[in-house]
């Protein structure tokens, strides 16, 4: 409460509650989850194919270097699993903090990922996205997608840690323009 008795909803509150309605009812707006998790599934795929590309190329460099080399250059393979991990962070991070808050499988798919308050993602959410995801498939394999089929929203385990929810891009008419329409 403020000096003059109304609610502040500006900052955190002692009672721990998050004073932010969720944004997106499923009730009310179902096109905005309607072939969400089939989309997601998608996604993932392209984005997979994406992060592959780099880290193959630097796996074929590295086998031409060391054969230059006379094996001297095949020491740099130890680099290829954080180099991995690093950049699978930074393209998460900033094509979900982008200004799409999306992956690039994700706008191919036209999907978006919003806060459960109806905000666009950033940088650190976009990252941490990805580590709770690796997390959690790697714990629970595919069975983390049966989460999504048990709530109206669509939401995975580790978007409903962190407060997130993946829409339908063009069922939010915000004028983002999808890479593919379908």
């Amino acid at each position: 409460m403020s000096d003059n008795g109304s609610r502040d909803n500006s900052g955190w509150h002692d009672d721990g509650i998050d004073p932010r309605e969720p944004a997106f009812d499923p009730w009310l707006q179902p096109e905005l989850f309607r072939g969400v998790l089939t989309r997601r599934v998608l996604a993932f795929l392209i984005d997979l194919v994406l992060l592959a590309i780099p880290i193959i190329l630097a796996v074929v460099f590295i086998s031409v270097f060391g054969v230059f080399t006379l094996g001297l250059g095949w020491a740099l393979f130890w680099l290829v699993s954080p180099a991995s991990v690093i950049w699978a962070l930074i393209y998460y991070g900033a094509t979900l903090g982008g200004p799409y808050s999306a992956t690039v499988g994700m706008r191919v798919m036209d999907l978006e990922m919003r806060t459960w308050y109806g905000e666009p993602s950033y940088f650190v959410m976009g990252a941490v996205h990805a580590i709770l995801f690796w997390v959690s498939i790697t714990m629970l394999s595919p069975f983390v997608l049966l989460v999504g089929l048990f709530n109206g929203r669509r939401r995975l385990l580790h978007d409903i840690v962190l407060g997130t929810v993946i829409v339908n891009s063009s069922a939010l008419g915000h004028g983002a323009e999808p890479l593919r329409s379908f």
